[in-house]
């Protein structure tokens, strides 16, 4: 298995950013590194979601978890690995959110796979979390 996360805090409270992680077909409002996002079907687990990031192919991602105001998490199978991702919005005693964006890539082919193309999928996580909070606070 290969795993990063990036972590930020917000003044946000969870439910509004959630609000914002949540209207998946709005993603590329904030997040720059997505030409397109469409959820195919309802907001609920086992539903698809089509995203192309910026200059590739579409790619589907599943959707494997909702807790609202908490978490959600989707799957992606890609060249021999299985990439999750995640979001998990922790309210903070004294007001705001953290916001955790975390990446595991597993299979057979992960210990290979994860160091070549793990930094390459999370080097906009940064800028992918800095738009979701900012779109958080204003919305």
């Amino acid at each position: 298995m290969w795993e990063h996360e990036h972590t930020a805090e917000t003044t946000a409270a969870p439910h509004a950013v959630w609000a914002v992680l949540s209207d998946l077909d709005h993603w590329t409002d904030w997040d720059t590194s997505m030409d397109a996002v469409t959820l195919n079907g309802p907001f609920e687990v086992g539903s698809t979601v089509s995203m192309t990031p910026t200059g590739q192919d579409p790619i589907v991602s599943v959707i494997t978890r909702i807790e609202p105001d908490r978490v959600y998490a989707d799957r992606t199978e890609f060249g021999g690995v299985t990439l999750h991702f995640s979001h998990t919005l922790t309210a903070l005693p004294a007001g705001g959110t953290r916001v955790a964006h975390r990446l595991e890539i597993h299979g057979p082919d992960a210990a290979r796979l994860g160091p070549e193309i793990g930094p390459m999928i999370t080097e906009d996580f940064p800028e992918a979390m800095a738009g979701l909070l900012a779109r958080a606070t204003t919305a």
